[in-house]
């Protein structure tokens, strides 16, 4: 009998696919991120995933660098897996053909019903070419979305933003939206709390919403112009507050014009959009952390009212207020994450 690939059956296991030529920094991004999740969001608690990387088979698999990768597991950690994190390739932009080369096939049958499926960057071509993204929202990196659509017309791309979210089956584009599609992962298996943890040990931004762009024309401002960092800075100290597009330009000395501009040119999304996603997110926080009333939560969260925070929250989560409550009650209830028996 072959040895079980897993060995902690109360964790939620994650199998990551690396196929040759990879890009290591995907490989990185899940472990590290998952890696670090812990019970109660502290350094020392137990963890809360257990992370194997897999291949058609145990072997050196070459990266897009001068060294190889030691894969210690073949496809039958697929087979174990709660999730399962398909990689990119290098082969992949070379790619003409839909269908799977036979091993691919074969090996991703081994994926167990109910399994959630996940790609990064490329990887969704290898998605796509199972059949699983067929009439489903998906993307990929945006320098290959043209080409992603002319192979898989039954696909619906999207070229623009972070990942895509279709429960079962999720996509992100380039490799480093990697980071931000673990985090959304961490988030709705464990919560906020932990995959805010997550990133503040890891250093990386806590959360993006997977419909910002991808392609940011000014991911790192020019010295020389003004940023809109100082606007958000501000404005995530006051969200309990009635903040209009004007009060944020005012921080800059911006016109609005201008400062919209920036704004988006910077962060990916409308300054205002950005300001109910972070009301949102800081609602989940005191949802999890607090015994808050929902409509004290809607208020601090300035959010308004309780119908106004349950209007967003459907919008976003696709739940209630409540019952994302009832899911992540805080440390003592984490274990209530996805994939945990």
């Amino acid at each position: 009998m072959a040895m079980a690939v897993f060995t902690h059956p109360t964790r939620h296991h994650v199998a990551v696919f690396a196929r040759q030529k990879m890009l290591p920094i995907e490989l990185g991004i899940v472990h590290q991120l998952f890696g670090q999740a812990r019970q109660g969001a502290a350094a020392d608690g137990t963890p809360l995933y257990e992370v194997a990387t897999c291949g058609l088979r145990a072997e050196a698999v070459r990266t897009d660098g001068d060294f190889t990768v030691n894969v210690p597991h073949g496809p039958e950690a697929l087979a174990e897996a709660d999730t399962v994190i398909v990689l990119s390739s290098y082969e992949d932009y070379e790619q003409t053909d839909p269908r799977l080369p036979t091993p691919l096939a074969e090996a991703l049958t081994r994926i167990r019903p109910g399994t959630r499926i996940a790609s990064i960057c490329t990887g969704a071509f290898v998605l796509a070419s199972a059949g699983l993204l067929d009439g489903r929202a998906a993307t990929t990196h945006w320098r290959y979305t043209e080409q992603f659509a002319r192979m898989f017309p039954g696909v619906e791309v999207d070229a623009d933003v972070l990942y895509t979210d279709g429960d079962d089956v999720l996509t992100s584009a380039g490799c480093a939206s990697g980071i931000d599609l673990c985090l959304h992962m961490i988030r709705n298996d464990y919560g906020t709390a932990v995959a805010g943890d997550v990133a503040r040990r890891t250093v990386v931004p806590p959360h993006r919403e997977g419909g910002q762009a991808q392609y940011v024309r000014h991911p790192v401002p020019d010295p020389s112009s003004a940023s809109t960092a100082a606007a958000r800075h501000w404005a995530l100290q006051r969200l309990h507050q009635p903040l209009t597009l004007g009060d944020l330009a005012s921080q800059q000395a911006m016109s609005i014009r201008n400062f919209n501009r920036r704004f988006r040119d910077e962060v990916g999304t409308t300054p205002m959009t950005w300001l109910t996603q972070q009301r949102v997110e800081r609602a989940r926080e005191l949802l999890e952390e607090s015994d808050l009333p929902v409509d004290q939560v809607a208020t601090q969260a300035g959010l308004g009212t309780a119908a106004n925070l349950r209007q967003h929250f459907q919008s976003a989560l696709g739940t209630s207020p409540s019952a994302y409550r009832a899911t992540f009650r805080g440390p003592h209830d984490v274990g209530a994450g996805r994939g945990v028996q």
